[in-house]
This record gives structure tokens, C-alpha cells and sequence, in this order.
């Protein structure tokens, strides 16, 4: 598979990426001197855009003057003669007519196109506008909080990037089957409104009549939330099933103290919904234990449980030093070193899913333009008509 990406940011790379680490050829097409993501942090010492080189792992990188009249007929020909498993895009690129599905399939009959767009109409978003419009904010933070809170992960284009990938592999599945094409497009507000209905919190709202309130960390509909132990650390504890329940209880020494309340009160706490619905008493409880444990202990306890539970980590307590010299995430078969220009050698994912029962390490991102003068050659270019668009200034090379 062959994939042309004009694009920039979250989800378009992100979809980019993904195909590529599953084996696709990917170009990414960028205007002279690099898309808006280029420099965006987090930035290496170097000034090279950690962002950028994360989203962009394993493709071949082209750059092209999108104004001239001939680097919009070279970007055409990337599309157009890029062989049988070619002819795709995917782009989140807009006010491009040249670029658009119109443009393209009169030059490639089974084109498959896809148009990342902040709402169906075509009008903009972005990740935190569409989060906004959805509503999550307004359920996100701590309880009794009156102002949105917005989370940090771009959720939304990371699941618009993701759907994207998908459409492609699943019109390019039409294509071997009908020969055709298809014109899709991927509006993130959609994708938004799409988990918030998936996941029943639209419905909630139309058939309940119910206003979702902030919880804090507490889990809705469930019982989990974060503890603080005696030491300083802190907990995040989540109790689904009833063996999850059971265990907890066992760790907690709390087994007849709960056993005892759920006869004061009436109640099953083996069941979900009452143990949300005396969430604070449950919880006033087990803080007790916690706050009188340390965290090695509560460790101990919790270990070869059933029980679901992580101590809360930065992202330094990730990548540092496990005692060994490696990092603590450098056991985990998906990450591996890889030697980025102009960041050096860091851990960097491959794709999380396990082909054969292994993780593939990744390719490395390109250096901007690494990529122009091989790709220009396998389109039938020679080298004296290459270097002409290099004098021109239509396309540019890492050396400019």
C-alpha cells in the first residue's frame, strides 16, 4: 500500500503513522520549510519538535512549494503513479482545490481520499472546540467544581487518526473487490459525538432526563477512586466485579467492618450500583487503611490480587532509571531505541498492536524533505530534471 499524506498535527499524521507501521508505504508531503507542526513542542535541546518527529515515524518525507503550479502537478503525480496499491490520500489540508477528491480522481479513476474536517459542513475545529462543544468538560474535574475542566489528551484526534486509518484500509478492501474508489471524510466533531453517544451519555441525557455531575476521580455507575497513602504516594484503585470487591476487602482487613454495614444499611455492596450509591462511605473507610499504610505495603497486598490498581506515575517516573540503567519502561516490548536526528537516542513506541505475537520496532522519522529527490526519481524523473526543481525552488531536499 502506498499512502500520500499532506497534513499536519494529531490526526491526519497519526492515521499516517499507523498505517505505516503496519507495513504501508507512507509519504508525507509537506510545503517548503515544514507544516505548521514542525516546530511544535515539546522541543529536543536541538530545537527539533519532539511532536513532530513521534507522529511521523516510519514514513518518507517530500518537500514541495504548494503554490507553484508545478509542485501542485508533482504532489498530482505522486497520487496518480504510485502503481496499483497507490492512488490513496489522506490529508487534513483544506482550501486546496488541487488537492481536493474533485481534482484528483480525473487523474486517478479509483482514488481513495480521505478529508480530515473539524465538523461535516467543513467548517474548523480543533480537538479542544470540538471537547468543548461535546461536553466533556463539564463533567471532567474535581466534584462541586463550577468552571470546565479540559484534559490534557487529544482524544479526539487521536480517535479521528485511528478512524481514518480504518476507512482507508477498509475502501481499499472495496477496491480489490469492486475496482472502485471513495471519497471519505472524517469530521472530528463527529468522532466526538460519536464516543459520547457510543459510551451512553447522550441517551443518558434525552431518555433520563439526567444532568451527569463532576465526580472527582470516583468512577460513575462503580467504585473506584484514588487513595493517598501513609508515605505520600497515592493509589488508583478500581473494584468492577464482585471478586474485585472480595479482594479489596480481603487486602483491607475491611471484610466484617463492610459486612456489618451493608446489614445497618440494607444493602448489597457485591452489587455496583450500591456501591456507588454509598461511594463516600465506602470510600471514608478504605481512606482510613490507606492513609495508615505505606505504599510498599499496600503494594504487598495488593500484588496477585484480582483487584485492578496502579500508583499514580509522571511521565518522568516512566523513563527513569530502573535501578539497571534502563528505563522502567524498557522492559515493555513495544518500546525501543531508536537514533532520531537531532534528538538522539531515545525509547520510542511501535505500534501497539503485537504482529505474530512481536512488537515491530519502529523506523525512525525523516528528517524534513529527506525523501525528495528518491521519490521524485522512482516517478520517472532523471536526475538533470530533478536538480531543475531544486534550482527552481519547487521542491527542497534536507540541504535546502
Amino acid at each position: 500500500m502506498r499512502v500520500v499524506e499532506v497534513s499536519s498535527f494529531v490526526a491526519a499524521p497519526l492515521g499516517g503513522m499507523t498505517l505505516a507501521q503496519l507495513g504501508a508505504e507512507v509519504i508525507r508531503v509537506d510545503p517548503l520549510g515544514g507544516a505548521p507542526d514542525h516546530h511544535r513542542w515539546p522541543l529536543a535541546p536541538s530545537g527539533t519538535s519532539l511532536y513532530w518527529a513521534g507522529l511521523n515515524k516510519g514514513k518518507k518525507s517530500v518537500s514541495v512549494d504548494f503554490r507553484s503550479s508545478e509542485g501542485q502537478a508533482l504532489v498530482t503525480r505522486l497520487v496518480a503513479e504510485s502503481g496499483p496499491d497507490g492512488g490513496i490520500v489522506l490529508t487534513n489540508a483544506v482550501g486546496r482545490g488541487w488537492l481536493g477528491f474533485d481534482a484528483l480522481v480525473a487523474h486517478r479513476p479509483d482514488l481513495i481520499h480521505v478529508q480530515i474536517e473539524g465538523h461535516h459542513d467543513g467548517t474548523p475545529a480543533v480537538d479542544y472546540t470540538v471537547n468543548a462543544a461535546v461536553g466533556f468538560p463539564m463533567v471532567t474535574g474535581p466534584e462541586g467544581h463550577a468552571d470546565p475542566v479540559n484534559h490534557v489528551l487529544p482524544a479526539w484526534d487521536i480517535a479521528c487518526g485511528l478512524y481514518s486509518a480504518l476507512g482507508i484500509l477498509g475502501a481499499d478492501r472495496q477496491r480489490r473487490v469492486t475496482g472502485r474508489g471513495q471519497r471519505m471524510s472524517v469530521a472530528l466533531y463527529d468522532v466526538a459525538l460519536a464516543a459520547a453517544g457510543n459510551l451512553g451519555f447522550l441517551a443518558e441525557a434525552q431518555v433520563n432526563r439526567v444532568v451527569r455531575k463532576r465526580l472527582g476521580n470516583y468512577l460513575y455507575g462503580g467504585f473506584a477512586r484514588d487513595f493517598a497513602t501513609r508515605d505520600g504516594g497515592r493509589v488508583m484503585v478500581v473494584a468492577l466485579t464482585k471478586r474485585h470487591w472480595a479482594d479489596l476487602l480481603t487486602a483491607t482487613g475491611l471484610v466484617d467492618v463492610v459486612g456489618a454495614l451493608e446489614k445497618s444499611l440494607g444493602v448489597d455492596f457485591s452489587s455496583e450500583d450500591d456501591r456507588f450509591e454509598y461511594r463516600e462511605v465506602l470510600a471514608g473507610l478504605l481512606s482510613r487503611w490507606f492513609s495508615r499504610t505505606d505504599l510498599a505495603d499496600v503494594k504487598a497486598e495488593l500484588t496477585g490480587t484480582s483487584l485492578l490498581w496502579s500508583t499514580y506515575n509522571t511521565f518522568s517516573d516512566l523513563v527513569a532509571d530502573a535501578g539497571d540503567g534502563r528505563a522502567v519502561i524498557a522492559e515493555n516490548p513495544m518500546m525501543h531505541l531508536i537514533d532520531q536526528p537531532g534528538v538522539g537516542r531515545h525509547l520510542a513506541p511501535g505500534i501497539p498492536v503485537a504482529l505474530d505475537g512481536t512488537s515491530q520496532a519502529p523506523a525512525r522519522a525523516p528528517v524534513l524533505g529527506e525523501h525528495t529527490d528518491d521519490v521524485l526519481a522512482g516517478l520517472g524523473l532523471s536526475a538533470e530534471e530533478v536538480a531543475g526543481l531544486h534550482e527552481r525552488g519547487v521542491v527542497r531536499g534536507i540541504d535546502g
